[in-house]
């Protein structure tokens, strides 16, 4: 495991380790999330295996702009702009149709794709110099804690990037905007959700 700083050269550790379809650990708004290339069956596979997760459960993905959201999905309806629009980048994660060049296991083997543009300034630039879409899992083992540090992180990483900004906020919303289905509320509630179609 290589602790790197946020800067120039820590971020370019992290892309190639992306590259090499490694896993990152990085800052997000609340704790330290998985990043690996949703595109490689490698790694997600390595990704499912460092978590001990369930193959059952779908993988949230984070863009740094709307350009590589294009990547991921096929289509983004109206009520969807409506939303993008009001929240992004922030705390809310849409559930929209996923292209078919994303890994099945990132999906669970569904249609959909959960994906948000994240507001961290570590998280937005690690996209942005990858190039495309990364995972956004909380750094632990399935069934315990999410890691807020360094020390709590799981074995199996081969880059993290440090941070001292690390939120305290709740986790983001994950909604539906075709359906109206919440999957997870978080930060943004359902008042607030409803109100944007009316």
């Amino acid at each position: 495991m290589i602790i790197v700083k946020p800067d120039d050269n820590g971020i370019k550790q992290s892309v190639f380790a992306l590259e090499k379809n490694q896993i990152v650990a990085y800052p997000t708004e609340t704790v330290f999330g998985l990043a690996v290339n949703p595109f490689s069956e490698e790694a997600v596979k390595n990704l499912f295996q460092v978590k001990g997760r369930d193959e059952n459960k779908p993988i949230l993905l984070v863009i740094g702009n709307l350009k590589q959201l294009d990547e991921i999905v096929v289509s983004v309806s109206e009520k969807a702009k409506k939303y993008i629009d009001k929240y992004w980048p922030g705390p809310l994660s849409l559930v929209l149709p996923v292209a078919p060049t994303i890994s099945k296991r990132i999906t669970a083997g569904k249609e959909k794709v959960s994906v948000r543009w994240t507001s961290h300034p570590v998280a937005q630039r690690l996209t942005l110099e990858f190039g495309h879409a990364i995972t956004s899992t909380s750094a632990n083992r399935s069934g315990e804690l999410p890691a807020k540090n360094i020390s709590e992180l799981p074995e199996g990483i081969a880059v993290v990037i440090e941070s001292t900004f690390l939120g305290n906020s709740e986790v983001s919303t994950v909604f539906d905007p075709d359906t109206g289905e919440i999957f997870r509320e978080g930060v943004i509630k359902k008042d607030e959700l409803m109100k944007v179609l009316t």
